[in-house]
């Protein structure tokens, strides 16, 4: 064997990820909102992209920000006798000021609620100090993280003292706050509803892996009382708050905007892109034309604008494939799930990616970049497009399959008109739909039971 050195020419065929291609495929899956901050981001950064402004609609703007101000200004004469007599003396208000979001009401923070009835029931200095301590370490879930030793050790009080003003803290809403445990976070919702018991006690102290499991006749068996009783309490300890603390750890309520519209006009249904939320971009005409002056700038700041331009113009582009691409793929969906939009769930019909692409003509990846945080307005509702995506059952009545959708959506009806002191097993569930034409077996069913959050046979028994 000889070692030499040779010059080989060789044609490759390579896919290269420009940053121009990164930002396309960045921007394809961006949702409306996403796309709508990243259009201003970019407005911001790049002087060569200009928003285009249409003057009639500024026009119809304006004229509907005064009958808003006119709207407010009504209103304000109605409800807002404190601040009447500044309008009367003159004194001027943008229309960010007199904006009725200004009025919205703050919700207080768990921290901020417990402070308040600790202020308004305690009685004395001490209390006030070791329950702004035990406030300061009940986490977002509502349970105290400290032992009551260590408060008393670090604020110089007696563990006494740190009971009394813990038992104080417990008695607070919302119910259960304060709690060492779930055993205590629910015995003191229980006490607080008026509904506490020995039999209560004993199921939430000793039994509560079983009443997850749906075992009461061996907790009756336990407890020794009648099955019923047992049941009663334990449907009284499910509606209990596991969690306390976390009705007032939420923020702001967020919106859902649809990136699609779906409408039937006609008699036919019409896809609407969503995209009026982002400005519309084009090229500003003076740095466009100082760019066709080829003497006019320097070479650098000829080198900045070409490059400025190029990102513009990319940018434009990208947007409006993006647009295009969605509506290919909406409309894809809506031709193939025509029977879903006029009868809903029950007739949604297997769908896949590839699928889709194979009709668009493109890669199924764009597919699932397209469908991705993307919300699609229906006559049914309104749904993620990633839902509309399916496998398919196959069907006993010819070829064409039904979607796991579906059958989950007729499992759940089968299980709402069961009789509840003698549920459907799965078996009996599986024959029910094999008599409907769907050809599936139990642990299927099982699989889509634990799917949809529905309790096993003896979990959904009443006795």
């Amino acid at each position: 064997m000889r070692l030499t050195h040779d010059v080989i020419l060789a044609q490759q065929q390579k896919l290269l990820m420009t940053p121009e291609l990164r930002q396309a495929i960045a921007i394809l899956q961006m949702s409306s909102l996403e796309l709508s901050e990243y259009v201003r981001n970019e407005l911001a950064e790049n002087p060569l992209l200009e928003e285009k402004v249409e003057q009639e609609d500024n026009a119809v703007e304006s004229q509907q920000e005064t009958e808003n101000n006119n709207d407010i200004s009504e209103w304000l004469d109605v409800f807002g006798d404190n601040d009447r007599d500044k309008y009367d003396a003159g004194v001027n208000y943008s229309a960010e000021e007199r904006s009725l979001e200004n009025f919205v009401a703050q919700k207080p923070s768990l921290y901020e609620h417990l402070e308040f009835q600790l202020h308004l029931f305690s009685t004395s200095s001490q209390d006030q100090l070791i329950g702004q301590y035990l406030i300061g370490s009940i986490d977002q879930n509502g349970y105290l993280t400290v032992k009551l030793e260590d408060v008393a050790q670090h604020l110089g009080v007696s563990l006494e003292a740190a009971e009394k003003a813990l038992e104080l803290i417990q008695a607070f809403n919302p119910p259960g706050i304060g709690a060492r445990d779930l055993s205590e976070c629910l015995i003191l919702q229980l006490k607080q509803y008026g509904k506490d018991s020995d039999i209560a006690r004993q199921i939430i102290n000793n039994y509560l892996p079983d009443l997850a499991r749906g075992r009461l006749s061996h907790i009756a068996q336990k407890v020794g009382a009648p099955v019923q009783k047992v049941q009663e309490i334990c449907d009284l300890i499910r509606t209990l708050d596991p969690k306390p603390g976390l009705q007032f750890s939420g923020g702001e309520i967020k919106y859902v905007t649809p990136d699609v519209v779906v409408e039937k006009i006609d008699g036919e249904y019409v896809v609407i892109i969503n995209d009026f939320n982002f400005p519309r971009l084009i090229v500003n005409n003076m740095y466009e034309r100082m760019l066709k002056q080829a003497d006019a700038q320097s070479q650098e700041a000829r080198k900045y604008l070409e490059e400025k331009m190029g990102s513009a113009v990319w940018l434009i582009r990208s947007i409006e494939q993006r647009r295009m691409t969605l509506y290919r793929v909406a409309r894809c969906i809506v031709d193939l799930q025509t029977d879903f939009l006029d009868k809903g769930v029950k007739h949604l019909h297997p769908m896949t990616l590839r699928q889709v692409a194979e009709m668009i003509s493109v890669h199924e990846s764009t597919v699932s970049r397209a469908t991705t945080n993307k919300y699609m307005q229906t006559p049914q509702g309104l749904y993620e497009l990633k839902y509309f995506f399916s496998t398919g059952v196959e069907s006993s009545e010819g070829e064409d399959k039904v979607s796991s959708k579906s059958i989950k959506h007729m499992l759940q009806a089968i299980v709402a008109a069961e009789d509840p002191q003698h549920p459907f097993s799965d078996e009996a569930i599986s024959q029910q739909l094999q008599d409907k034409g769907i050809r599936i077996s139990r642990r299927t069913v099982a699989k889509y039971r634990q799917e949809l959050n529905i309790p096993s046979t003896s979990a959904r028994r009443r006795y």
